[in-house]
């Protein structure tokens, strides 16, 4: 018995070279552009990060290119939300642009907490893109160390 080895990339690659497959491929590029530009003047959200302690919730928003002033943030005990718009840049002379993948248009965020905080005490800051909350818990929900009795 032969074993032959079969490489399924070197195999796509060799079919996608038959002309038909290319002008198929071309197709698609052509429709995936379309679609994906349509669907980023509707949608842009911005990434999170979230972390955790006893005592406060630090909150990162990534958001290159806005100027904070912009950015309409605002918290409750239980969440974050946040809105902006990422308007596209306007020039009188005319661009041949082949392909963007900028995201333009409105966005709206919200973020549940996972615990309740002080709104009122929280601190902002925005650099190089990245919208930084630093949020303190409320006390009643910083983790407290409770005896418990069996019996």
């Amino acid at each position: 018995m032969t074993i032959v080895g079969l490489s399924l990339g070197r195999e796509i690659d060799s079919l996608m070279n038959f002309p038909v497959m290319g002008e198929i491929n071309s197709l698609f590029n052509v429709y995936d552009s379309t679609i994906n530009s349509k669907v980023k003047e509707i949608v842009f959200t911005p990434a999170v990060e979230i972390n955790e302690n006893n005592d406060y919730i630090d909150l990162k928003l990534e958001i290159p290119g806005l100027d904070p002033k912009e950015l309409d943030v605002q918290v409750t005990a239980k969440a974050v939300e946040i809105k902006g718009e990422r308007r596209q840049e306007t020039q009188t002379e005319e661009k041949n642009v082949t392909r963007s993948e900028f995201g333009y248009g409105t966005f709206q965020r919200r973020i549940p907490l996972p615990a309740r905080v002080q709104n009122d005490k929280v601190k902002a800051d925005y650099k190089d893109g990245i919208l930084h909350l630093h949020l303190p818990k409320a006390e009643a929900d910083k983790n407290q160390v409770v005896k418990v009795n069996i019996g």
